[in-house]
């Protein structure tokens, strides 16, 4: 099975530039003006430029994008080597942190929304990762 990540976006071209100088994405394939391919990961996100206040199924449907700061119960980790520059780096390209670094018993986590309103998270794992967070006794 593969899976592959949609995100909807309120403009292209700066959603481009967020994901792959803010993260660190390399651009795949322009599929259509509206719809990018993203690689870089362990399976492709496609970017798919829809207009803020357009139905996500169909004209019928009472839902309406929005891309302001939106809480969902779906959301991206990235893991990179180095928290606070890619922190740095995602804030530069228009992300906001939303809370500082914290450390976790597997490493450190930054919380941050991008430039829509998409929450996400930055994470560093140290020493075992979330094998740390097993019961001491029980092999990794």
């Amino acid at each position: 099975m593969e899976i592959r990540i949609c995100i909807d976006v309120a403009d292209m071209d700066r959603a481009i530039a967020f994901y792959t100088q803010g993260l660190g994405l390399r651009l795949g394939r322009r599929l259509r003006g509206d719809w990018t391919e993203l690689l870089g990961g362990p399976c492709a996100i496609d970017l798919l430029c829809e207009a803020a206040g357009s139905a996500p199924l169909g004209q019928a449907h009472p839902q309406r994008r929005d891309y302001a700061r939106h809480w969902t119960p779906l959301h991206l980790d990235f893991v990179v080597t180095d928290v606070e520059a890619a922190v740095q780096r995602a804030v530069q390209h228009g992300a906001k942190l939303e809370r500082p670094i914290v450390q976790r018993a597997w490493g450190r986590m930054a919380n941050l929304a991008d430039p829509f309103g998409h929450g996400f998270d930055l994470l560093e794992f140290q020493g075992r990762g979330y094998d740390a967070i097993l019961d001491p006794d029980q092999p990794a």
